[in-house]
């Protein structure tokens, strides 16, 4: 119990300012979760969980008395959902995984060329599906906008959009829509100036990386999307070139 209290309650100081330990660790976890996401390996999921837990402690200011001691009860929120969203694209990912291993296996076994089993097949989203997040992102940022509001959060507009945008993106990033980067570019727009006005400065500084890393990781989710398509038609066009010999 006092390795868990001291964990909690130890703080590093810059430049005078008191800097909670465990948001930084918290921080550190969720960063590994984004590279773990964009390389679609299942471990991002339990690595990203580890983080939201650490960070639930840190928004909740106000409860565990951090040196901010302001609650941020939209950013506190997102951890508890990441958590059941965490556990779906958890278990999602790693039954895609489970799929595209035994086809990776039987294609070998016709000897197919052997390939990897990514967790996930990089892909954009439907038309009606880009409608749901746009309408989901809208109604999202004034519900919670409101609730926040009442519960006495601080900012809490800025911080019902982080909130909304977060789920959403991690929702998509789970569906494998390419689109959940450009979710979390929204959310760091916002997230950013939210953050260093409330004295999170570790977290804000990590919104500055994570716009960085999420324009990097929508290039290469972009790219692996356009290179499977490709494969896709090449394939069928072997099958074709292969079938008519026969229809002669």
């Amino acid at each position: 119990m006092s390795l868990l209290v001291s964990f909690l309650d130890a703080q590093l100081v810059i430049g005078g300012v008191p800097i909670l330990w465990r948001e930084i660790i918290g921080n550190v976890f969720g960063l590994a979760a984004a590279i773990g996401g964009m390389r679609r390996v299942v471990w991002a999921w339990p690595v990203g969980i580890v983080g939201n837990l650490t960070l639930l402690t840190v928004f909740l200011g106000g409860v565990f008395h951090t040196p901010q001691h302001v609650d941020l009860y939209g950013q506190a929120g997102r951890q508890v959902m990441f958590l059941a969203v965490g556990v779906y694209g958890w278990w999602q990912w790693s039954r895609t995984r489970r799929a595209n291993a035994t086809a990776a296996a039987a294609a070998a076994a016709h000897g197919g060329p052997v390939a990897d089993a990514p967790a996930v097949r990089p892909h954009w989203a439907t038309g009606r599906q880009r409608a749901g997040l746009v309408v989901g992102m809208l109604v999202g940022t004034l519900l919670f906008g409101w609730i926040f509001a009442q519960l006495g959060s601080w900012g809490p507009w800025a911080d019902a959009w982080i909130f909304t945008g977060s789920i959403l993106a991690t929702y998509g990033m789970a569906r494998g829509w390419t689109e959940f980067w450009l979710l979390w570019i929204a959310v760091d727009v916002v997230g950013v100036p939210l953050l260093l006005k409330a004295g999170y400065y570790p977290s804000a500084v990590l919104y500055l990386v994570y716009a960085a890393f999420v324009i990097w990781g929508f290039v290469v989710w972009w790219r692996v999307d356009l290179a499977e398509r490709a494969a896709a038609v090449t394939a069928v066009g072997r099958t074709e070139s292969l079938a008519e010999p026969q229809r002669a």
